[in-house]
């Protein structure tokens, strides 16, 4: 299915997997609009990009009115949207029970379930309206297998991000709705900075690539209506899934 002339906003659209999606999606014809909290690199992911255009707003998207603004204003821009991909996530250094503190429990569970949650309330409406439309989910394979890398609340938080997709879709596969949840192993992209062990050059290079994921976003979007991807793992050939 093409993408030409469809509409789709991306959250966490300034670095990393956000903005390689941003980029995949403009690329294939899509009108896309991305957000995120910092502007400059919000303007800075759409400088120079040789596509279909792609516009920016700041938007918080732990903040509920935030994220209702930022969808109103995106209806204004592009037309009635598509496609949604929540691609913002956050993690932390201190990643056991024991070293982080309670407010950063809040902080990643607001960021990587509630966000989703909170802009999937706000795109819906208008879904079930046209009875169409698709939502991804960047999660996690720390969504999928707990793990002492991913961390206590980076693993809970991806965990709940999963969950949420999978009861969405079943309440809203009558209304034409599609959500898919994508579960990406270890990628380079910022995110990384906030490994506890500095992470190497070369490691950096072994493991996925931004882009890599935005591919398999672009797959799930370019199906037709009748085909959904309930869940897609992706992940570095030599990283263990087991």
């Amino acid at each position: 299915m093409s993408l030409q002339g469809k509409t789709a906003i991306v959250t966490g659209g300034a670095t990393g997997i956000g903005r390689a999606i941003a980029h995949r999606l403009a690329q294939a014809g899509a009108r896309v609009t991305i957000g995120g909290r910092r502007t400059v690199p919000l303007n800075e992911a759409t400088v120079g990009f040789t596509g279909e255009q792609i516009s920016w707003r700041q938007c918080d998207v732990t903040d509920r009115s935030s994220v209702r603004e930022f969808v109103q204003w995106a209806v204004e821009e592009l037309g009635p949207l598509d496609i949604l991909v929540n691609a913002a996530g956050a993690n932390i250094k201190n990643r056991s029970i024991a070293e982080m503190r309670p407010e950063q429990w809040d902080e990643l569970l607001a960021v990587n379930a509630t966000g989703a949650y909170n802009c999937m309330l706000a795109v819906l409406p208008g879904m079930r309206e046209r009875r169409s439309g698709l939502i991804v989910n960047i999660s996690s394979i720390s969504g999928l297998r707990a793990s002492r890398l991913g961390g206590v609340a980076y693993c809970a938080s991806k965990f709940a991000m999963a969950g949420l997709g999978t009861a969405v879709s079943l309440e809203e596969a009558q209304n034409g709705i599609r959500v898919t949840n994508i579960f990406p192993g270890e990628v380079d992209t910022p995110i990384l900075d906030e490994r506890p062990t500095p992470v190497t050059a070369e490691h950096r290079a072994r493991i996925l690539q931004p882009e890599d994921v935005a591919a398999a976003v672009l797959m799930v979007a370019e199906l037709p209506p009748r085909a959904h991807v309930p869940e897609l793992v992706i992940k570095p050939a030599l990283q263990e899934f087991a």
